[in-house]
């Protein structure tokens, strides 16, 4: 009767809790307090490699903490396979033991089973000769099956822990595609709640560009080989193949992955989603993690949704994007617009002014436009835009802004420049377009330029765009065809005498 009160008491506390952990420890407890064991292990089954891997153990040997046992082989692979408990009295005679405590003598191993599925396995040890009699041997049997249906419960939690972790990631997704359009804000924000709803060391979104993979955002611990805007070589590594096939790549260990290419130091696993929308394939998700085994099969399903979300998300912000950029080109030219420039100068302004830094403003306005136009017809006049554009285009640097002011006019901004190097840049322009043998315009094109700078010329929008659109106009009534310098006087005074007329006459 005692030892059926002791039964009852033991599998009262690994019933109840659901926590993996707490329950390996009470089980642990148990065996150490109820049934006074000093070696013991529990060891679950991995049902991919049908190997038993030890989960929770006293007193083992350091050495032998990690080991992994295949079933069938030694005391507890045996007791697994035959799903039967294996008691040796005398380790020593029987050579289907493995040493996993150097001071043992005798071993039982009991399979811990739900229904006819063998999950783990119970293993006790003694360092005496025959240490466990056949009413303990029973006891013990018994408790083991209320060990396999604590832990198929805790499992069971975890599982549904873990689902409810991914229902919210992809709420959350939902919500972020929703709320976010900025392109790189929202695939920043991705990869942070990915990595912290699935558990994941690492994630990071690589997109398709001119047939390369470029990553494009990274969030994690681990330590990246390749930076935000580094290329992957075409078809190379799991992305690539995941690019390339359209199709989910899954390593759990890709230290033996022949072309494998490491995107960060730690990793062991990886897990590469194509993103997919509307029928094409934008780039590919990566997931990463430091240990081996990390993914589950039942795990991809649920990434695969995350990665759908993913490139709907993305391609709504592509989207939103061109229609932004569209708002700012100008429908000619294909330059920026005025609405373009007019958001631009105030950010140089204030990045220049908040850094102490030069910035220049070039105002240019073609000479006689009205006149082309008049003899030779506005389609040709229209190309004689295009090919003013495409020269500025050519011979501007990548962070000067070049905009359509409006009609023949234009406006240039050119970050961290001085006034000097202003004047030069709008003289070889000037020089590049009056040289330009423009198709069906018998005679040189030319154009008249005024170029401010801050702080010389003004500290404000205003102040540059006036005191350069002062010196244009000075440019062409002193006779067109050339960039004049606005003077530090016209900086401080107002409109110029017949600046208000100018408009009819710049032509």
């Amino acid at each position: 009767m005692q030892k059926i009160a002791i039964l009852y008491d033991a599998s009262q506390a690994v019933l109840s809790t659901f926590d993996l952990d707490e329950v390996l420890a009470r089980i642990l407890n148990v065996l150490r307090d109820y049934f006074h064991l000093q070696n013991s292990a529990i060891l679950l089954c991995d049902k991919k490699t049908q190997e038993f891997r030890v989960r929770a153990q006293v007193d083992w040997d350091p050495e032998h903490k990690k080991v992994r046992v295949p079933l069938g082989k030694g005391l507890i692979g045996t007791a697994a396979n035959s799903k039967r408990p294996i008691y040796v009295a005398d380790v020593s005679k029987d050579p289907r033991y493995i040493c996993g405590v150097k001071a043992t003598r005798s071993e039982l191993a009991i399979p811990l089973m739900v229904r006819e599925e063998v999950v783990g396995v119970l293993d006790c040890q003694s360092d005496q000769l025959d240490g466990f009699d056949k009413e303990t041997i029973d006891l013990l049997t018994l408790f083991s099956t209320q060990t396999s249906i604590a832990l198929q419960n805790a499992e069971l939690y975890t599982l549904e822990q873990r689902r409810s972790a991914q229902l919210e990631a992809i709420n959350a997704i939902a919500r972020q595609s929703t709320a976010v359009l900025e392109l790189n804000e929202l695939m920043d924000n991705v990869c942070k709640v990915i990595t912290q709803a699935f558990r994941i060391d690492h994630v990071s979104i690589l997109m398709k560009e001119d047939g390369r993979l470029v990553v494009r955002a990274s969030s994690g611990r681990l330590t990246p080989v390749m930076a935000v805007g580094d290329a992957l070589p075409n078809g190379s590594g799991l992305c690539g193949r995941a690019l390339l096939s359209g199709k989910t790549v899954l390593e759990n260990n890709v230290s033996g992955v022949i072309g494998y290419v490491p995107g960060l130091k730690e990793s062991v696993s990886e897990m590469c989603v194509p993103l997919m929308a509307f029928g094409e394939t934008l780039g590919v998700l990566a997931l990463d993690s430091a240990g081996a085994e990390a993914f589950l099969a039942e795990d991809v399903q649920t990434l695969e949704a995350v990665a759908d979300m993913c490139a709907t998300a993305i391609q709504n912000a592509h989207y939103f994007e061109r229609v932004r950029q569209m708002a700012y080109l100008d429908g000619l030219t294909g330059m920026f617009n005025r609405r373009f420039f007019e958001m631009r100068i105030m950010e140089e302004v204030e990045r220049a002014l908040r850094y102490n830094l030069s910035m220049a403003v070039v105002m240019i306005d073609i000479d006689h436009f009205k006149r082309i136009n008049d003899e030779f017809g506005h389609l040709l006049g229209d190309e004689v835009l295009k090919q003013i554009s495409r020269i500025f285009q050519e011979h501007l640097r990548k962070p000067d802004v070049l905009c359509r002011f409006g009609g023949e006019e234009f406006a240039v901004l050119l970050p961290e420049t001085t006034g000097e190097r202003a004047l030069a840049v709008a003289e070889k322009l000037r020089q590049m377009v009056s040289a330009y043998p423009f198709p069906g315009i018998p005679r040189p094109v030319t154009f008249s330029a005024g170029v401010a700078d801050l702080p010389r010329h003004g500290r404000s929008r205003d102040e540059l765009v006036h005191a350069a659109d002062a010196a244009m106009y000075a440019a062409k009534q002193a006779g067109r065809n050339r960039v004049l310098v606005a003077s530090e006087a016209q900086s401080g005074l107002g409109a110029l005498p017949g600046c208000e007329q100018r408009k009819s006459k710049r032509e």
